[in-house]
């Protein structure tokens, strides 16, 4: 099958979260199974080019139908830690991919539809025709409604499309001027609440409603969430939507890389370990300490790694780290906000405890420590507000370190308490609490710590039983070529 993932994101060349890991982890596993996979990126003048391999130009004269006229295009290739990526590079007096990040503009909806619609022309014009087009939260959400409304009546009749929604608190809301850039027109026609029109917003477009409208078949990152974003609060407005489509609708949990997450072939740890040699494990938290400024010290050390915003409940990682270092555990972050607000509030809550020797907060991304605080620590928290997946907790549970997690989306779809859950005992993985308060995290870390200090042989086994559970993209791949087989076919 030829399949061609169009995406804002993908690891490592252009990462802000974890849609970057699924799109390149997804597209490796349905390469591994025999599938052509090709991945269409914008060329941000931000991309890790030192980690593309043999760049060059493979379309100088794409011309691509833009606001009455045509923006004059270049269409680049390379391989992304062997993924083969295209990029789109418009010259353009926009200057839409030359900002030195990647979201965060005023002019975001027209710099994405410009892609969504070079991206569509650029399969046109070159001759591609994949059977399947699997697209990305709401930067690609045009591509469907492009596809069906225009590229379908002049060449483009053979592509489905598969639209996966990673996080629907971001669902591109905007005009109706958006309709004439990209040469759709008729506003009355897509400003109808059975295609684009925002069910909360008159006379606005809902770009991530025509991705679910459009599509052939929308996918979710965990079965939970699926529920949550039907039935509660957290679809944010879209949940009539994807009651109607309920048919093509459904919740595929996502995989996690082991060829880059896994402490047994690791290269950016000192010491690497599995289930068998797991005590090696604690060389490597002799490394972190020594690394971090942390003293050594007969103690658990918990760790937080991710972004620093509302959705990663921010006052519940403020509230962990006090505990911890109220109640004999070491504490280690990494991470930073989007938000200058929290970032600030971080900054100063650093300078707070620099010359605690029990914790080090790391405000910046730094893969290669990620890997290490992984190997380094005992206890992983995720205390997220809402959490349409999460890959830390699995990538946690692959190096031994027992997450504590709120029970909400793809944490609840994957960590099962030690003591609560009505799983078997031996598939029991971690901590799970359910009130998004002080309390709710102090439950869980009670536990967790307790075993930790007076039950070492019990913790050992939990942290073997998270080391033995499978999160790789084998079982996740296999579901989404059922996907496009059944879409194909239709």
């Amino acid at each position: 099958m030829f399949i061609i993932q169009l995406a804002s994101e993908c690891a490592p060349i252009a990462k802000v979260g974890g849609l970057a890991d699924v799109v390149y982890g997804l597209s490796r596993e349905l390469e591994i199974r025999g599938n052509a996979v090709e991945i269409i990126l914008p060329k941000y003048d931000c991309l890790r080019y030192d980690r593309i391999w043999g760049l060059h130009e493979v379309y100088r004269d794409l011309w691509v139908p833009w606001e009455g006229g045509a923006v004059h295009t270049t269409i680049w290739f390379g391989f992304a830690e062997g993924r083969k990526c295209f990029f789109v590079d418009p010259h353009s007096h926009h200057n839409f991919f030359n900002r030195r990040t990647f979201y965060g503009h005023g002019d975001d909806d027209r710099r994405f539809a410009f892609f969504c619609k070079a991206a569509l022309e650029f399969m046109l014009k070159s001759g591609k025709h994949p059977e399947i087009i699997h697209v990305h939260d709401w930067q690609t959400a045009l591509v469907p409604v492009l596809l069906y409304e225009i590229y379908q009546n002049i060449g483009m009749r053979h592509p489905r499309v598969c639209f996966t929604l990673h996080n629907v608190r971001h669902q591109g809301v905007t005009g109706p001027h958006l309709l004439w850039s990209v040469g759709l027109g008729r506003p009355e026609y897509f400003l109808h609440p059975d295609r684009l029109g925002d069910d909360h917003h008159p006379g606005a477009l809902n770009l991530m409603k025509g991705g679910i409208v459009y599509s052939n078949f929308v996918t979710t990152v965990s079965p939970r969430y699926a529920h949550e974003i039907r039935f509660t609060e957290q679809g944010c407005g879209l949940g009539h939507t994807l009651w109607k489509h309920h048919a093509k609708f459904g919740g595929v949990l996502n995989g996690v890389d082991y060829d880059v997450w896994n402490p047994e072939i690791d290269p950016h740890i000192p010491v690497r370990y599995g289930p068998a040699t797991v005590e090696r494990k604690y060389e490597n938290k002799t490394a972190l300490r020594r690394r971090l400024w942390l003293r050594d010290r007969f103690c658990p050390v918990v760790a937080f790694i991710g972004r620093l915003d509302h959705q990663k409940g921010v006052p519940l990682i403020r509230h962990a780290l006090s505990w911890c270092l109220a109640n004999g555990a070491q504490f280690v972050l990494l991470g930073s906000s989007p938000d200058p607000a929290i970032q600030h509030e971080f900054q100063e809550l650093k300078r707070h405890i620099n010359d605690n020797p029990d914790s080090h907060l790391e405000l910046a991304h730094n893969e290669e420590l990620a890997h290490l605080i992984y190997a380094g620590s005992d206890l992983l928290i995720v205390p997220s507000l809402f959490e349409p997946c999460g890959l830390t907790q699995m990538i946690a549970m692959k190096y031994g370190t027992v997450p504590i997690v709120r029970e909400v989306g793809g944490l609840a779809d994957t960590v099962f308490d030690v003591d609560y859950s009505d799983r078997p005992a031996e598939q029991r993985n971690g901590y799970v609490f359910k009130t998004f308060d002080h309390g709710g995290i102090e439950s869980a870390l009670v536990r967790a710590v307790g075993l930790w200090n007076h039950y070492p042989d019990k913790f050992r086994q939990v942290m073997l039983q998270a080391m033995a559970c499978d999160y790789s993209w084998s079982e996740p791949g296999r579901h989404y070529l059922n996907i496009y087989e059944y879409i194909r076919d239709k």
